[in-house]
């Protein structure tokens, strides 16, 4: 997990603000533009690296035609203490998500859980950088997201796409660190599957199918003519769980905000579900926190099969990769700073320096990591 020495690395903080004014010259109001890239940047530090900084191109480009909204506040459509829906006017997607994470975790100190949904919000990012909002307070959260506007996923036993990757992230406190759950209904994700053909990369196994229905390693079949799609969660062999999991999320993200694939597409954008629960209000916070902590434990704790250096929770690679990444600066995916460069000369940002060394000082920007 350590740092390439021959790739650059950057402090957070400043990824952070390079990001943020970027945001913040396309125009975005409020804490819209710190919100954002701090968002973004957290997916990076957790080493989801396809939904962190690299999304900032495609949304930059996304508010310069139109197609975010940068300024504004979400619409309430509907709030019954516990219950809560938004309207969000295409506004940007990190954003919503952090404020509908935050809102129901406050409801759920009063009511004992809390939902907020989202309808024609922009895209969200990566799901479990938002988790620790909830988990850091001592409540459980469940988060999911949907596309009702793409399609890149078939239902199992079909090759036509239906829905998008659906993903679904859930983060659970215990003792320790938290367990931070992010997973999709599909066998993988379209950023990937997009950087793997951009890279000429192939996925390691049978990911997807051809537009005939056959099973296929290479993310260029996405693109062909016709398209064919990812697998759901199983693959040719199980996909029918992933196929379950999927209809749920399509269910609590565009079923219950009233916004979905049975209405006009609206562009690239998410209906967003967001559960948090307060276990104060259950069976106790303490007792909560002894089971989870047992169950973290055993986990842990299991001898590993051949191959395996140790069982791990979800979230502790990512936690130790943040931790690691904010101690000796954090290395980007290959071009996502060039990406972001004719943004920088067109908004007027600067870039941040690299750092000069795993915990040095750096003399060009006076700081100790």
């Amino acid at each position: 997990m350590a740092a390439d020495p021959d790739e650059p690395r950057y402090r957070p903080a400043d990824l952070i603000d390079y990001a943020a004014a970027l945001f913040a010259a396309a125009r975005c109001d409020g804490d819209k533009p710190h919100a954002i890239a701090a968002g973004l940047v957290e997916a990076d530090l957790l080493g989801h690296t396809t939904h962190g900084l690299q999304l900032a191109p495609g949304y930059l480009r996304e508010l310069a035609c139109g197609s975010m909204s940068a300024r504004g506040e979400p619409e309430v459509v509907a709030d019954r203490g516990a219950a809560v829906t938004w309207e969000g006017r295409r506004l940007p997607g990190v954003w919503l998500a952090g404020k509908a994470v935050d809102l129901a975790a406050d409801r759920a100190v009063t009511h004992g859980l809390a939902s907020v949904v989202i309808r024609r919000g922009h895209h969200i990012g990566c799901l479990a950088a938002f988790l620790r909002r909830a988990t850091d307070r001592g409540l459980m959260v469940i988060l999911a997201s949907s596309d009702p506007a793409g399609a890149s996923v078939a239902p199992f036993g079909g090759r036509r796409a239906v829905f998008t990757p659906d993903p679904l992230a859930v983060g659970i406190p215990t003792d320790g660190d938290p367990i931070l759950i992010d997973m999709s209904a599909s066998i993988t994700t379209n950023g990937l599957t997009d950087r793997l053909r951009r890279e000429g990369g192939r996925f390691p196994g049978m990911w997807a199918l051809d537009a005939e229905g056959r099973p296929t390693d290479d993310p260029a079949a996405l693109a062909a003519d016709p398209p064919g799609t990812l697998l759901p969660t199983g693959g040719a062999d199980h996909g029918h769980k992933g196929y379950g999991l999927a209809l749920l999320i399509e269910a609590l993200t565009q079923g219950l905000s009233g916004f979905g694939r049975a209405d006009p597409p609206t562009g690239w954008g998410a209906s967003v579900f967001v559960q948090a629960f307060d276990p104060a209000a259950f069976g106790g916070a303490a007792e909560f926190v002894r089971q989870t902590g047992w169950t973290a434990a055993a986990c842990r704790d299991n001898p590993p099969v051949h191959g395996v250096d140790a069982v791990r929770l979800p979230g502790q690679r990512g936690l130790e990769r943040k931790r690691l990444a904010l101690a000796e600066g954090l290395v980007l995916h290959p071009g996502i700073m060039a990406a972001l460069a004719p943004y920088a000369e067109r908004l007027g940002a600067i870039p941040p320096d690299p750092l000069s060394g795993a915990g040095r000082r750096n003399p060009s920007r006076g700081v100790d990591v």
